[in-house]
């Protein structure tokens, strides 16, 4: 089942080969994250999960399926996202390997950050389908550029 819900991503199967791909491009061998062996024996979890900093990762990939924003088609005359970070970021319930993930995007402000800047603050929720807890609950910031006074603003000129 694949249902699509206004401000909802599609899901996302995160399966070990993710996970091990995330482990090695971070240099974080940990085996909570890549050794199902030892999580069998060792972790509460009866299985890998994954790391939590992967899910997060997922975010970007997720608001563009949202916002059906296209990489190839953008230009500063329509405004460019730049990730401003986050004012907070709770990893709420680990994601068993092979689970399913979406997130849930709600604009929480626009406001004018400077001449040709306008931040955006999101309200992130990422669920595990079939679980009542999220994965991951966030306040997103992304700011707009576009182009003149807002790129001379990035560069401060």
């Amino acid at each position: 089942m694949n249902e699509r819900i206004e401000n909802t991503s599609k899901w996302v199967t995160v399966d070990q080969a993710m996970i091990d791909r995330f482990a090695e491009a971070t240099l974080d061998p940990d085996p909570m994250h890549i050794n199902p062996e030892w999580c069998t024996e060792n972790s509460p979890f009866g299985g890998t999960i994954a790391f939590g900093f992967l899910t997060l990762s997922l975010l970007t990939h997720m608001a563009q399926d949202i916002i059906q924003y296209e990489r190839e088609n953008r230009s500063a005359a329509h405004g460019v996202p730049l990730n401003y970070g986050f004012n907070k970021v709770r990893m709420i319930t680990p994601v068993p390997v092979n689970s399913r993930i979406r997130m849930v995007m709600q604009p929480a402000s626009i406001k004018l950050k400077a001449p040709g800047q306008t931040m955006q603050t999101s309200d992130i929720e990422v669920q595990i389908e079939g679980q009542d807890k999220p994965a991951l609950v966030a306040e997103w910031l992304t700011i707009w550029v576009d182009s003149g006074e807002g790129v001379d603003a990035l560069k401060g000129s």
